[in-house]
């Protein structure tokens, strides 16, 4: 063989191998994407997980959890590819768990039980990649061979080299590396790295808001001193109805802080523009107690679906649940079907959010237009509503009211005339209330850090507000409370704000009177058609209203503390400074 012959053969063999190497890459990434697209399940008695393959070879497992990160590393002979496997609690242990029938003792897996779901799993996880492996190089190979017909038998021997290959290296790897002795470092993230440090934070956390109410109870203490010594004489008369704002409890029950609330101000109604959850389960507030958290309130409690109350577009499960709780009057409590409460003469009528919990999507915005488009249809002919409740910004911003719309959603509290964003109640929940505190003093002095406070989130402190309406049917105040650190045991005061209510609503609104003998009832919306004079035929047979009756909280004794100057005058606000 010549010179010249020999060169073109070594190119052509270095060819194909570059042929089959770049094949191999493609066979692994197709292996890869087919376990995404078809995860595999696996399951103990009380936990499951989703299983994928990652495509970067990193040789570490994560086990990916609402309240943080396990993450196990391996020491490695050959890179394997990483694993994710999604775990999550079954509705099984939600129910045994709320029945009292189960101790947490008993929800570690036996090693047998694991095992056996580990050894399902990894086989599952292995002939998905194999056939991904096997269907994407045929597929890229067919469409080769499709113009070059002559070399369909090459294309079949690549093919299966290619799989075989991609295949076998991380089938290798991951044989070699992913051993019980070759685990190199186990750490966990966020949440679970601060109950590991902390194990009795998850205690007692109804406790601890009903140990946060005698804080709070000064915060109003001196919000009531502020109004009655610097606010302008309030116009319309006196007060006909007083309406408590949160949003966004994301799963936590402070419910006996929102009674001592709605104890000390007098409440008439409690207005909840959603995110009641944090997964989309109704389960979730029956082992917390929220349900009869919110029954204890002993006032009516008007509340719209926000995009962690479900996990479907179509998912009413959460509105169902509160629908057999007494107080709660749901404006709209099925798709399509809204409601209009009347509290003492103030109109109020909302609508759900279709967002659901964990929701894959780069655009949210038609769908909001959306929502908002049909609230406008529905009540284009009727007169408007004092207030309009919706979960999110953008459709709150889309629709107007007669007083003000309100939403939830941000954590953040907001306010322009006409709109009112209440920020989070419950600071967005246990889940969100923590981050990973920095490792080192150094790290905590460079982030300029309290040491005692380190791990809960400073970005989102629990707030909410008291909106008032006077007897001509107006805004009269607007008073915003915000505070932080109750789950740590440690609460820091923020700021009181008091706000004119003609700064929301300038223009009165002209011949009506609201006061508390007009009761609390609710209505079909469609029964508004009949005070405008439409036809009965039109809209069909309408109930009669509902009248909201509801038991009054027992009264409890609470201890006041001295309250807190200083305080900053402005024109349509009075706010005392934060510390």
């Amino acid at each position: 063989m010549s010179t010249r012959e020999r060169i073109r053969t070594v190119r052509a063999w270095s060819w194909r191998a570059l042929v089959v190497a770049l094949l191999t890459v493609v066979a692994f990434l197709g292996g890869v994407a087919t376990t995404h697209l078809w995860p595999v399940q696996t399951h103990t008695e009380y936990f499951s997980a989703t299983i994928s393959l990652e495509p970067r070879l990193s040789s570490t497992i994560t086990l990916p959890t609402v309240v943080g990160d396990m993450e196990m590393t391996f020491a490695d002979r050959i890179p394997a590819p990483g694993l994710t496997a999604q775990v999550q609690v079954r509705d099984s242990l939600t129910d045994l768990l709320r029945q009292g029938r189960l101790r947490t003792a008993d929800l570690q897996p036996t090693q047998p039980e694991l095992r056996a779901a580990i050894d399902d799993g990894v086989r599952e996880v292995g002939w998905k990649f194999a056939a991904g492996a096997l269907v994407t190089t045929a597929a890229v190979l067919l469409v080769y061979a499709a113009s070059h017909p002559l070399r369909l038998a090459r294309a079949v021997v690549a093919s299966v080299t290619a799989s075989a290959l991609a295949l076998a290296i991380p089938g290798l790897a991951a044989y070699l590396t992913y051993r019980t002795d070759r685990v190199q470092e186990f750490r966990t993230t966020s949440l679970l790295s601060l109950i590991e440090g902390n194990t009795d934070i998850l205690s007692g956390l109804d406790r601890k808001a009903d140990q946060g109410a005698v804080y709070v109870t000064n915060l109003l203490a001196l919000s009531t001193a502020i109004r009655e010594e610097f606010a302008p004489a309030e116009a319309g008369g006196a007060v006909a109805a007083r309406f408590l704002l949160v949003s966004d409890i994301h799963g936590m029950n402070h419910y006996p802080l929102m009674r001592e609330i709605v104890r000390t101000e007098q409440i008439d109604a409690v207005i909840d523009t959603g995110d009641l959850v944090n997964f989309g389960q109704p389960s979730e507030g029956d082992l917390t107690g929220i349900y009869d958290g919110i029954e204890s309130l002993g006032v009516p409690y008007l509340f719209v679906r926000g995009n962690h109350d479900a996990v479907s577009p179509t998912d009413e499960g959460l509105l169902r649940r509160l629908a057999q709780v007494p107080n709660v009057v749901l404006l709209e409590p099925t798709a399509g079907e809204l409601q209009v409460a009347s509290v003492h003469g103030v109109t109020i009528t909302g609508f759900n959010d279709t967002r659901y919990f964990n929701q894959r999507s780069d655009d949210f915005g038609d769908s909001q237009d959306d929502l908002a488009q049909a609230y406008r249809e529905r009540t284009q002919d009727l007169p408007a509503s004092d207030v309009v409740l919706t979960h999110q910004p953008y459709s709150a911003n889309r629709v107007t009211a007669a007083a003000t719309t309100i939403n939830g959603h941000m954590h953040a509290a907001d306010l322009q005339r006409g709109h009112l964003q209440v920020g989070s109640f419950t600071g967005g929940g246990l889940v969100n209330q923590f981050r990973l505190p920095p490792l080192t003093q150094e790290a905590q002095e460079a982030a300029e850090e309290d040491p005692a406070t380190a791990g809960e989130l400073t970005g989102h402190p629990y707030s909410f507000d008291i909106l008032t309406f006077s007897e001509d049917c107006a805004i009269s105040t607007l008073a915003r409370y915000s505070y932080r650190n109750l789950v740590s045991g440690r609460p820091q005061f923020d700021d009181v704000s008091l706000v004119n209510g003609r700064s929301l609503q300038p223009e009165c609104p002209e011949g009506r009177t609201c006061s508390a003998d007009l009761g609390v009832t609710v209505e079909p919306i469609d029964a508004l058609a009949r005070l405008m004079g439409v036809d009965e035929e039109e809209v069909g047979p309408l109930p009669e209203p509902t009248v909201v009756e509801v038991t009054p909280p027992d009264d409890a004794v609470v201890t006041t503390l001295p309250p807190r100057p200083p305080v900053i005058i402005d024109d349509e606000a009075v706010t005392t400074a934060p510390r």
